[in-house]
């Protein structure tokens, strides 16, 4: 018998060959190959989540549906302990990610419906669930101090990797069509080769932080200037996480109308900061500088970069539009750098109020910075310039104020 023209004898050994590979894969590169995959799937949609909202949905609500998905995520992410502790940190990443693969696949197929709106809006808040269970994982693979530099750093080049692919398949999809519905197919595909590897290939086990009170949390940071200083420059650094790849894409091409097929390659040229500058940077802060200059100059650069966005016109040259989303990176990669490598410098894995902290500004971000955007595009009626002079002004004034209040260990 014959299936798709395979033999009885050459199938079995394709698929012994696939499941000896997989399950012999080094841990590292199963989380590597994981965080690419990701990466590819959380950026096609981030970078046009806006643009496909706006196709059959007010722009007011836009904002407050997506803080809301955020506020039901944040919910969760306390009980997330308490689930990892009964079912492993594995477990908890893929039903995450099998969950967001539904969704999107549940998008791309009724596409411009309220529930895909629903959908979509609650893959964006599974994105800070899915890392918690990947950073445990990771944290799991780690033996001591002197392999952590390598651990993290092969895992963020996977996402690294995965973010400048993604770009350039928003433009080969969207270059001749604006069914967005090819975009969130593509998203959900690919996240098949990472339930597969991550169901056939067994993972150390991650411990999950103790949940902590509320009181302890606020307590803690309160009598604590530096960390409470290093955490809010890190949820400064995730609000511009949100208002750059969710505002810049609907104004360069809803606004401005410069074709996707132009962006996917702009975009992709854009986020090589990340791959380029933060080893570099960590270099330079632990050898030359310290945390504390380098961070403060992130800042400078990311905000007054995100506030020149609103600069560019219909006939900005190719170069310039570059020079400035390049900018915005360069800035972001400096301070996610230096906001890392200063908190993990000043804490261990056993301060486990401040690593939940740590941990929970990327959902709280996500509930405030749709807010605020939501909130400066309504009053200004939708005047995008004016809405990234006060965004990028605040990342580079509350990010200039944040980080002078820390304690550089240099």
């Amino acid at each position: 018998m014959q299936t798709h023209g395979w033999t009885p004898s050459v199938h079995p050994k394709l698929i012994s060959f696939m499941l000896n590979s997989t399950i012999t894969m080094p841990a590292r590169t199963t989380l590597f190959l994981g965080n690419f995959f990701i990466a590819v799937s959380s950026t096609l949609v981030s970078y046009t989540l806006i643009s496909y909202l706006l196709t059959f949905i007010p722009a007011a609500l836009i904002g407050f549906a997506i803080a809301l998905g955020a506020a039901a995520a944040l919910a969760l992410f306390f009980f997330l302990p308490r689930i990892v502790a009964r079912t492993g940190a594995q477990w908890l990443t893929l039903a995450s990610v099998f969950t967001t693969m539904i969704l999107l696949f549940a998008v791309a197929a009724a596409p411009s419906t309220i529930a895909s709106a629903i959908f979509v809006v609650l893959v964006i808040s599974l994105q800070p669930i899915l890392y918690y269970g990947l950073d445990l994982l990771l944290e799991a693979t780690i033996d001591g101090e002197s392999t952590t530099g390598r651990a993290r750093t092969l895992f963020l080049t996977g996402g690294n990797l995965g973010s400048l692919v993604a770009p350039l398949l928003i433009g080969t999809l969207l270059a001749s069509t604006e069914s967005y519905s090819f975009v969130f197919f593509t998203a959900a595909a690919v996240l098949v080769p990472f339930i597969v590897i991550f169901s056939l290939r067994k993972l150390p086990h991650g411990t999950a932080p103790n949940p902590s009170h509320v009181h302890d949390t606020l307590h803690h940071l309160v009598h604590n200037r530096d960390l409470a200083a290093v955490t809010i420059g890190h949820l400064i650094l995730y609000m511009f996480y949100m208002w750059a790849p969710l505002y810049v894409p609907v104004y360069l091409h809803g606004v401005l109308g410069l074709p996707w097929s132009e962006l996917g390659w702009v975009f992709s040229l854009m986020l090589l900061p990340y791959v380029l500058i933060e080893y570099p940077a960590g270099w330079v802060a632990d050898r030359v500088l310290g945390d504390k200059e380098m961070m403060l100059a992130g800042f400078i650069i990311a905000g007054a970069a995100l506030s020149s966005i609103g600069l560019i016109t219909a006939h900005s040259s190719v170069l310039v539009i570059i020079t400035v989303l390049l900018a915005t990176r360069v800035g972001a990669a400096l301070i996610e750098s230096m906001t890392e490598g200063h908190f993990f410098r000043r804490v261990s894995e056993q301060d486990i109020v401040s690593v939940s902290v740590f941990r929970g500004v990327w959902p709280l971000s996500n509930i405030l910075a749709p807010l605020a955007g939501t909130l400066i595009l309504f009053c200004s009626h939708y005047n995008y310039p004016l809405f990234f002079a006060l965004t990028g002004g605040f990342v580079m004034i509350a990010g200039t104020i944040a980080t002078l209040c820390i304690k550089d260990f240099r």
